[in-house]
């Protein structure tokens, strides 16, 4: 018979991984916020344009001499491209790719690409992938992309 039970001595003779665990938990999910963060901290220069509607039309065009294209992503994910006219679908964004390639080389657009701003409308119930490929199809193709909010006085009168 020992001074010391021999429940207790059993109970230290074992390891006790429920901290590993914890820790191991821990540190994936430090990693996880920074892959998070990193890809933020990527496309981190996207600056919002507040579109008032407005009467004087030289405030969008012929001032600064840029020409703007404004495109839009709905709930849906489809792409469309807005005129003062009409609207144009497109299934993806190569075909918008392609169409700023194709309007650059007929002369509708400037040589030089940044006289162009693609003004990016997103529907507020658009999904993100959507927008994101657009963003960077458009980047890609060496344009300068803003992604704007319509302004919604219904919106701000019930703030």
């Amino acid at each position: 018979m020992s001074i010391i039970p021999e429940e207790e001595i059993k109970r230290y003779g074992s390891l006790n991984l429920a901290p590993m665990v914890d820790f191991l938990f821990l540190v994936v999910a430090v990693f996880a916020t920074l892959a998070v963060t990193r890809a933020a901290l990527y496309d981190g220069d996207i600056q919002l344009v507040k579109v008032q509607p407005s009467s004087d039309e030289s405030l969008l065009q012929g001032q600064n001499d840029h020409y703007i294209v404004n495109l839009s992503v709905n709930e849906a994910g489809q792409y469309k491209w807005i005129t003062e006219f009409n609207e144009y679908l497109f299934d993806n964004v190569k075909g918008i790719r392609n169409e700023l390639k194709k309007q650059q080389d007929l002369g509708l657009l400037p040589k030089e690409k940044e006289k162009t701003k693609v003004l990016l409308h997103c529907d507020k119930n658009a999904k993100w992938e959507p927008i994101a490929q657009i963003i960077f199809s458009v980047r890609d193709a060496g344009f300068d992309i803003h992604p704007v909010y319509d302004f919604d006085e219904d919106e701000e009168q019930q703030r």
